[in-house]
Parts: structure tokens; C-alpha cells; sequence
């Protein structure tokens, strides 16, 4: 599995090392998948990856409920990204899909995750829309209260698994209070009347993603997840735990790139000499080599702060977030620079990564947005008494 001393760190557990053992074997026999057709690409490994067990972590088993244990998710997304991008989304999706319902879900709602959690079921949250990414309060769909039911419409965008997935999460503007004070999260099954796939988006590093239309989608108030206005806290809390597993995808990302330049300068030969023995060369590698072990202990360090009890991880998860997207992303243009012509080759490994670590500099919170919130949470803690 490559370099994995970062095992034997005090943030883990045996059953983790041998979780990752048992992942990494699972993964070199299973991936990558043919991405020739993501939407069938995708159902299959949900299919796969639940079948074998590996969407467990994902969601609270309901006959012996327990704690997420978010280091093993973050084990779960830096593996699978260095095998196979699309197998990471699928997995993250189903966690984040299935984080609002894990957290605040009825017990009737939560009948759900057993299905997502054996592949049974794919989940979605649908929380950006075209005015409100990383402004979520700006929303503008609505939910309007008409005797026993709410009525949604509104679009949403930019939604992973839209067209594939069974059921979304939904936030929409029920108007208990102006801003994020009047927002609530609702389940709202894909087959609901009213709710369509208004358009596909194509992006650079193919996924199933959409822009959802709600058209006077009539839901039950019982779909209501969680309290009338509490939608926008949900999100964030729900954000807050998974947002430092993006950091362990990048990770993920980075670390592949890293073993794919050690191969390369090992086998190449430049001016007479293996490109390894090139003192510019050997910079290139110690900065990836940096880079990724600094990343990986604030990803490690947020999802252990989490699993010890901490009831926000805000700052930490930020932290690993922003530093580990954008270092990845260095790593990796730093790995098709040392790969000359074939870096840039379309269907190269990569290549491939190169694609990948661009949107998660974006979604889940943007960078800048990550140096806000980060900015925030250290100016909080200078002034508390």
C-alpha cells in the first residue's frame, strides 16, 4: 500500500491499521473501475463496496448503533482515492448523504441507512444552489407549510448523484427567521412528483452531477429532518464532521502522485543518470514528501479531536481541509512536471489526479472560504476569557 508508517502514529488504533490492511487488499483486486459510463460506474461500486462492507463506516448501524468513527472514514477516503477517484466519491457520498439523517434523523428516517450501508440505496445532499455556494444562508428555495405537508421549489445545483440517487437531503427556507435561522433540512425521496434533473454538468473530472428542479414537490411534514429553522446549523454540523475527510481524499490524491514520481525518477534516465540523482530532482521529492506528512497529520489530528468527543472540530477540520487540498494540489502538479509529456497525457495516472484534486479546493468550502472560517475560530479563542 506504499508508505504507511503514518499507521503506527498515536492517532490510531490496532483495529485501524488492520482495517487499512484489509481496504488496501480489497481495493488492489477491485479497482479501479471503467469510467467510461459514471452513472453505471458508480452504481456498480456502490453495489461492490456494500456487498463487501465497506459502506459501513458510513452510517450508524441501527441494531448496534455506535459513534462514526470518522478516522476510519478518513482511512476509508485517502485509500480509496489512491486507487480510484471515482470510488472515493461514491463512498464520501454516501456518508455525507447520509450524515444529516445519521445525526438527526427520526427513527422512521433512518430506516434509510440500512439499505445505504450494505449498497442498497444511494444517498445525496442537495444543499448548493446557482445563487448560494458557499453562502448557503442566501438560499432561495422554499418550503412552504400547507396543513400536514410542505411544498418545495426552488432549484438546487451542483448535486453529487443527482440522477442516480434514491433519496436527498434537501435544505430549503421554511422562514422561521431571516438568513440561516430560517432554513430546515427535509428527505425527500427521487421519485417524488415535482423533482427532476433540469440539467447534467459536465466537469473536468467526470461525476454524476446536476442541477435539480423542485416544482411544487409535495412532502409529508414528517420529512422534516431535525426542527423547523435548524437546517442551517444541521448542514454545518453535518459539514464540520466530514469536512476533514476531503482532506483525507487529498491526501489520498497526493500520496499517489508521490509514489507514481518516486517510480519514475527511479526509471528514468537523464543525462546519463537516473533522474533520482538530480539534486533538483531530489528537492521536487522531499518538498511532495513534506507536503503529504504535514497533511496527514492535520487530517488525522481533526478526525481524532472527533472520535475523542470533541463536540465541534471546526477549526481542525478546516485546517486539514484547506491545507491538504491545496497542497495535493501542488504535490500533483509537481508529479506532472517530473512526468515531462506523459504528465499531461490524457488517460495517464497523472493526469488523472490532476483532474480530481481540482473541485476539492472548491466544494464542501472553498479555500478562501476554509481562511475565513479558520480566521474566525483563532480570533474567538483570543478573546475568550
Amino acid at each position: 500500500m506504499g508508505e504507511k508508517s503514518f499507521l503506527s502514529w498515536p492517532f490510531f488504533e490496532d483495529r485501524h491499521r488492520e482495517y487499512a490492511e484489509r481496504l488496501e487488499a480489497w481495493c488492489a483486486a477491485n479497482l479501479p473501475v471503467d469510467h467510461h459510463d459514471v452513472d453505471a460506474a458508480c452504481r456498480e461500486l456502490v453495489k461492490k463496496l456494500g456487498r463487501d462492507g465497506w459502506l459501513k463506516p458510513t452510517a450508524i448501524d441501527l441494531e448496534n448503533p455506535a459513534p462514526i468513527d470518522i478516522r476510519t472514514l478518513c482511512i476509508s477516503r485517502e485509500t480509496l482515492a489512491r486507487h480510484d477517484g471515482l470510488a472515493d466519491f461514491v463512498f464520501a457520498m454516501q456518508g455525507l448523504g447520509t450524515g444529516t439523517i445519521t445525526f438527526y434523523g427520526t427513527p422512521e428516517q433512518q430506516r434509510w441507512l440500512a439499505k445505504t450501508r450494505v449498497g442498497e440505496a444511494i444517498a445525496a445532499f442537495a444543499l448548493s444552489e446557482p445563487r448560494s455556494g458557499s453562502d448557503v444562508a442566501n438560499m432561495d428555495m422554499t418550503a412552504t407549510r400547507d396543513g400536514d405537508a410542505y411544498i418545495l421549489n426552488g432549484e438546487k445545483t451542483w448535486i453529487s448523484n443527482g440522477g442516480i440517487a434514491d433519496f436527498y437531503v434537501v435544505f430549503a427556507r421554511t422562514g422561521e427567521a431571516p438568513g440561516a435561522k430560517g432554513i430546515s433540512a427535509f428527505l425527500v425521496p427521487a421519485g417524488t412528483e415535482g423533482l427532476t434533473i433540469a440539467e447534467r454538468l459536465e466537469v473536468i473530472a467526470p461525476h454524476p452531477l446536476t442541477r435539480l428542479s423542485f416544482q411544487d414537490v409535495r412532502v409529508p411534514a414528517s420529512a422534516m429532518i431535525g426542527k423547523p429553522g435548524e437546517g442551517f446549523r444541521i448542514a454545518m454540523s453535518v459539514l464540520d464532521v466530514f469536512r476533514s475527510t476531503v482532506g483525507a481524499a487529498a491526501l489520498g490524491f497526493a500520496r499517489r502522485a508521490l509514489d507514481e514520481s518516486i517510480k519514475r525518477v527511479a526509471e528514468r534516465e537523464l543525462f546519463g543518470a537516473a533522474m533520482a540523482e538530480l539534486q533538483m530532482v531530489q528537492g521536487h521529492i522531499a518538498d511532495m514528501a513534506v507536503d503529504v506528512d504535514a497533511a496527514a497529520l492535520l487530517v488525522y489530528r481533526a478526525a481524532w479531536t472527533k472520535d475523542m468527543g470533541a463536540a465541534r472540530v471546526t477549526r481542525e477540520a478546516a485546517m486539514a481541509k484547506l491545507f491538504a487540498t491545496d497542497r495535493a494540489q501542488e504535490v500533483i502538479d509537481r508529479a506532472v512536471q517530473l512526468h515531462g509529456g506523459d504528465g499531461v497525457r490524457r488517460g495517464h495516472i497523472v493526469e488523472s489526479l490532476y483532474r480530481e484534486i481540482r473541485a476539492l479546493r472548491i466544494y464542501e468550502g472553498a479555500s478562501d472560504v476554509q481562511k475565513v472560517v479558520i480566521a474566525r475560530q483563532v480570533l474567538a479563542a483570543a478573546k475568550a476569557p
